[in-house]
């Protein structure tokens, strides 16, 4: 689900169809940026995106449920990986691969052994403000290169075919079909994880967490479950920006995939170093 994500569309999707993903679909939280303009930007230079006006926050589970419907009824998709704009998924051996693809997290073909496999799921990175004041214009994953330690939740990618007649879901994965032999993977971060630029530059972190999709924490600046992960550590029930908020979260230093992104799309031109999502 997105809203308002203009700004850091054409990273997330061209990244991420570097790696291999097909089609994108975009559950829209009725959006008053420059979204539009930019899909069809997106749409003429070939990618597959598209969107779905979905007015409800805070209904998560239920636009997970709807997309596996969706998906099935315009035969789009195999498996379908749930990420937000903010996050990417990685793998450390892409590193060392001529071409990284997100199919190497994934079963063999049916009639092997890992052919029951129904969903695969990725430990997420947090990462923090890493001293940005604004949000960089090369982007996400060369401006946020400073996390947390921990690993913290997980997002998966799930086949299509697999899922429960139910729908059932809890952010973030599906109850697979059991009677059907399917089950659930959970990799190790040297195979794959999940970068998550959760804590940004105050102003995009703010405008984020006032519409929080998540509906365990209904409304951010009431004191109430307040042990939840979707609130964030000493923020408190106030909008008001910590003193030290752009070094917080700052435990390590992580450039691998700042690394990473600026081999495959970083270029040298006449107005410096760019990378190939900057708009002139």
């Amino acid at each position: 689900m997105v809203y308002n994500v203009a700004k850091f569309l054409r990273e997330w999707v061209m990244y991420h169809s570097k790696v291999g993903v097909e089609n994108f679909i975009l559950y829209d939280n009725a959006s008053d940026d420059d979204l539009s303009s930019v899909i069809e930007e997106l749409r003429a230079e070939g990618y597959n995106i598209s969107t779905l006006f979905w007015i409800w926050p805070k209904t998560q589970e239920a636009g997970f449920s709807h997309s596996v419907v969706y998906s099935k009824s315009k035969g789009m998709c195999g498996w379908i990986m749930y990420v937000d704009v903010d996050e990417f998924v990685f793998s450390p051996s892409w590193r060392r691969e001529r071409v990284p693809s997100l199919k190497s997290l994934l079963p063999l073909q049916r009639g092997t052994a890992r052919s029951r496999i129904g969903q695969v799921s990725m430990r997420c990175l947090e990462f923090g403000p890493s001293g940005q004041r604004r949000h960089p214009e090369e982007g996400v994953t060369q401006g946020y290169t400073c996390r947390r330690r921990g690993e913290q939740r997980h997002k998966s990618v799930v086949l299509v075919d697999a899922v429960d007649p139910s729908l059932w879901n809890v952010i973030h994965h599906f109850q697979l079909n059991e009677e059907e032999g399917f089950r659930s993977k959970q990799v190790s971060v040297e195979e794959g994880l999940v970068n998550h630029y959760k804590y940004q530059a105050w102003d995009e972190f703010k405008s984020k967490f006032r519409r929080r999709v998540s509906a365990y924490v209904v409304d951010w600046t009431q004191n109430v479950n307040p042990n939840s992960k979707d609130r964030t550590p000493g923020l408190g029930f106030q909008a008001i920006e910590p003193k030290d908020w752009t070094h917080r979260f700052c435990e390590v230093r992580d450039p691998m995939l700042k690394s990473l992104t600026r081999a495959w799309f970083g270029s040298v031109t006449p107005n410096g170093y760019r990378m190939a999502w900057q708009r002139t």
